[in-house]
């Protein structure tokens, strides 16, 4: 298997103490990755080139192509020039169904929408998970992101990337990666989850980035019903999460945080929810 690069050490003027001085800096490297189904290019992202295998794995279930990671009968991964080819096969169903649903897109790392050819594919229906009986505690809550916060090596050397990582309560944080972009990574995630044999359903989402409504109805479309945050939501994002019931936490630190939707799925060592507490 070929590997590639993730980092580089690139020269730099770094002002210190009032002072400029020469040094080095390790940076994240950043590339074109096509995916590419029997022969046909669905998609090219700006990604990390590391998990790349599970980067097809999770686009193809987040994007709604493969309804489950045994419908993908192989992954190549084909060093191009100046980026990296993902070649998919997927099972003859899957692949007729994604001829007659075809699309382009070409996306930067900071959007996850571009290409998308009308309002309607950009606003859709989002998969409900509001039949979830899964609940986490406030400690686990906490505990999900600082594990996360401590197990994400290419930030802690180039401090430019992503993280996401799935938390299962009980268990613990059973997969985490990383990238420069925040829906590749999730796509990445979700890829090693499902390749680990580990269902949406069982656990939660965890991400290091703000929520934009992609990283919702990602993480709907894997069936999570909580997906947990460092930073904050957008407006639609938080709409998006309660029309799909799904408990929505952002803005964690430390012990604190925001829950914005599904409160009652967060509930207290005793087994108090958060929204019962909250009115009590």
């Amino acid at each position: 298997m070929t590997v590639f690069n993730t980092t580089a050490k690139v020269p730099e003027l770094a002002r210190r103490a009032g002072r400029l001085a020469a040094g080095e800096r390790i940076v994240p490297e950043e590339m074109p990755v096509a995916f590419t189904y029997h022969g046909s290019t669905h998609a090219v992202m700006m990604a990390t080139p590391a998990d790349l295998e599970d980067f097809a794995v999770g686009f193809s279930l987040t994007e709604g192509i493969v309804a489950d990671a045994a419908e993908i009968e192989l992954v190549e991964i084909v060093g191009e020039e100046r980026g990296i080819d993902l070649q998919i096969r997927l099972a003859d169903a899957q692949s007729e169904a994604l001829v007659s649903r075809r699309r382009h897109m070409a996306g930067p790392v900071g959007c996850g929408l571009c290409g998308i050819e009308s309002i309607e594919q950009a606003v859709r229906v989002t998969p409900s998970v509001r039949a979830s009986t899964l609940t986490m505690t406030q400690d686990q809550v906490v505990e999900a992101v600082r594990l996360l916060n401590g197990q994400q090596p290419l930030h802690m050397e180039t401090r430019a990337v992503h993280g996401a990582g799935f938390f299962v309560p009980g268990k613990g944080l059973i997969a985490v990666r990383e990238d420069v972009g925040r829906h590749n990574a999730l796509d990445k995630l979700t890829g090693a989850a499902a390749r680990a044999g580990y269902r949406g359903a069982s656990g939660a989402v965890v991400v290091t980035s703000r929520v934009s409504v992609e990283m919702v109805q990602k993480t709907a479309v894997v069936g999570s019903p909580f997906i947990v945050a460092i930073s904050a939501p957008t407006v639609l994002a938080i709409r998006t999460a309660e029309e799909a019931g799904m408990t929505l936490i952002a803005l964690v630190r430390g012990d604190e945080f925001e829950i914005f939707t599904g409160a009652e799925r967060v509930v207290s060592s005793s087994g108090e929810t958060a929204r019962r507490a909250g009115n009590g």
